[in-house]
């Protein structure tokens, strides 16, 4: 007797639970759709499969980023981390950055319990294989970003076991899971991550659908048994005193706990000569491998070939977590054979008795061009579908969790009827990385950066929240009374800036012997509170002996106060230069504009705009190979194009 093929009706589907998909199906979920979460194995949700870490520079402002628009992955790090750390503090507020060491495996089962109590949210232990398409209708769709049509739409997908999930969207969150192999020297291993199972047969149905496929690579280093090594040759590295949470919604009161050491030591000379020694056994360089990997994140091997002049390097000895003796090699991921690395790792101050309990490997697997992205990363060419995390060549936890979020948001607006959202680049790091991704030739895995937002000014990390929370409460994620909170705070901070610039300081003997008395200079005539705020040496507090009326205000609005007073001019100077960029951006590109038809247009900008098919002017002048000048071309153009419509 045949079997009765299982067919099943949902709104979306979520194909991976990393980092990408816990947060778009969580998304999905909360406002209000059914949702299942398909993941090869169960064990690997929210899975750290290298560094067990959350935040860094830039990162932590997507951390921040996350949680204002209504995610999880800040409350999930502040009740599981085990070592926080603020960087970059001797610099300016623009780069200040929050980092937590995670205990990895309660990390994973945090987020896994947080999904397995989500309302409308089904977690299925199953490989997705095929895509589900129908051809679609000639009528015009409302709300897609260039009005045009789309080819195809999604109607569902099938698990390798055969059975149809029916759904009116999907979001691929597959990491580095598809056609996944693992390579240590000439050990080869078809599985994704940890040895888990990879996901070979869903990239042939992406090629079928006419997407366009990339292979990329990234590595992990050896984890180690903390028994074996000497930490009395490292130096130690402690978390902060006072720790500062990645969630605004997370009582600071709760994250002061007693945290973990982690350690550093350093490479030398006898390290590298060993690699130099052994580079024709290693993968990379015996082009073994296809895909390309992080410039950012090296293997030990690729900064021993590049860096030549450099006499030693950094190497972090982590924790995993706290209940394991595992430690994380930072700074020393590789692709050498087993004998090389413990060769190698053995001639590391403090390591010389390691013993390696995991061998470092890189991994490869396939992903796609995002060029073939909307901003609001729904496929161009398939309505309903969406993509997020490493499928769409970026690198990293942090970078993942925002474009799942951003990819889960999108599909369940698409399928509400209501208005996709873009982030775009002046209003955070997430608008930032995904702009880059969509509009600018990526040949290698994307890692955020601070240098990457030109107005990093404005998109600090301690002000996610003001920037953020309106578009999570508008699309369904954050609840009123945060809202009500943060416009509360945004109104605190603008009293207490205006109160501050029209609150005269007289030059008075009892003044002046107090700006003294602080090392600062002697008022010549009266000023201005906020004036006084300026310099380097005062701040709010130290003023307050001057500032008797002031009412008691929280500490993180007193923050936002200093920082707006301190940098204004800054601040005023990346204000006009975003009213710019807005001005570009407002200037939307027809869908059906031929650029043919752009006589002066030089050939290269031709062919690069019809490759891309930019939504706006602003996006277009972001597009590698176009100049300023086929820009200026491109306006021209438009405007007469609009006056004949």
């Amino acid at each position: 007797m045949g079997m009765t093929q299982i067919k099943e009706q949902v709104d979306v589907c979520v194909v991976g639970a990393g980092h990408a998909g816990c947060e778009a199906a969580l998304a999905c979920a909360r406002m209000g759709l059914e949702t299942v979460i398909f993941t090869v194995n169960v064990d690997s949700i929210a899975l750290m499969p290298c560094n067990p870490n959350i935040g860094g520079s830039s990162k932590g402002h997507l951390v921040r980023e996350v949680d204002a628009l209504g995610g999880e992955m800040g409350k999930i790090i502040d009740r599981t981390f085990i070592q926080s750390k603020m960087l970059n503090v001797s610099k300016g507020p623009a780069v200040h950055s929050l980092r937590a060491q995670a205990d990895k495996a309660e990390y994973s089962r945090a987020m896994r319990k947080v999904l397995e109590n989500q309302e409308h949210l089904t977690i299925k232990q199953a490989e997705v294989c095929e895509l589900l398409t129908e051809d679609m209708e000639d009528d015009m769709e409302a709300g897609k970003p260039d009005g045009k049509k789309h080819r195809k739409k999604i109607t569902g997908v099938k698990t390798f076991t055969g059975a149809v999930y029916e759904c009116k969207a999907v979001v691929l969150c597959t990491g580095t899971y598809l056609k996944a192999r693992c390579l240590c020297g000439e050990a080869i291993t078809h599985t994704g991550p940890n040895g888990l199972q990879a996901a070979n047969h869903l990239t042939d149905s992406l090629i079928s659908l006419g997407i366009e496929m990339r292979r990329f690579k990234t590595g992990t280093p050896a984890r180690m048994d903390k028994r074996s090594l000497d930490f009395s040759k490292m130096e130690e590295q402690f978390g902060d005193e006072r720790v500062v949470p990645f969630s605004f919604s997370t009582n600071p009161e709760d994250v002061q706990i007693d945290q973990v050491s982690c350690w550093l030591t350093y490479t030398n000379g006898k390290t590298h000569e060993i690699i130099r020694g052994n580079l024709d056994r290693s993968p990379i360089y015996a082009g073994v491998i296809e895909g390309t990997g992080p410039r950012y994140c090296p293997s030990i091997e690729d900064k021993v070939v590049k860096f030549a002049d450099k006499e030693r390097h950094q190497v972090f000895i982590e924790p995993e977590g706290l209940h394991t003796n595992e430690m994380y090699v930072g700074g020393m991921s590789s692709s050498l054979p087993e004998d090389v690395q413990l060769a190698m790792y053995r001639t590391v101050p403090g390591l010389e008795h390691c013993k390696i309990v995991r061998n470092a490997y890189a991994i490869e697997y396939d992903c796609i061009n995002p060029k073939q992205l909307y901003p609001t990363l729904e496929f161009k060419e398939i309505k309903g579908l969406f993509s997020g995390g490493q499928f769409n060549g970026s690198s990293g936890y942090e970078e993942a969790a925002a474009q799942g979020l951003v990819g889960g948001i999108n599909a369940a607006l698409s399928i509400l009827g209501k208005k996709q959202m873009t982030i775009d680049r002046s209003e955070a790091y997430i608008g930032v990385l995904i702009d880059d991704l969509v509009t600018k030739d990526n040949f290698e895995p994307y890692r955020m950066m601070t240098s990457r937002a030109e107005y990093r000014l404005l998109l600090r990390q301690d002000n996610a929240d003001l920037r953020l929370r309106e578009k999570g409460y508008f699309a369904g994620l954050v609840p009123e009374e945060l809202y009500r909170e943060t416009l509360k705070k945004k109104a605190m901070i603008e009293e207490e800036v205006v109160r501050l610039k029209n609150l005269s300081v007289g030059a008075s003997k009892p003044v002046q012997d107090f700006l003294l008395s602080k090392g600062s200079t002697a008022l010549k005539t009266g000023t201005s509170m906020a004036e006084l705020m300026c310099r380097p040496e005062l701040s709010y507090e130290i003023l307050a002996e001057l500032d008797t009326d002031r009412k008691p205000l929280p500490k993180d609005v007193i923050e936002q106060v200093e920082i707006e007073i301190k940098y204004e001019g800054y601040i005023v100077r990346q204000l006009r230069q975003v009213h710019q960029f807005k001005k570009m951006e407002k200037k939307k590109i027809p869908h059906d504009l031929d650029y043919r038809d752009v006589k002066s247009l030089r050939l290269e900008a031709r062919q690069k705009l019809m490759d891309y098919k930019p939504v706006s002017v602003g996006q277009a002048s972001r597009i590698s190979g176009v100049s300023p000048a086929d820009i200026s071309v491109l306006l021209v153009y438009l405007e007469q194009y609009q006056r004949n419509e």
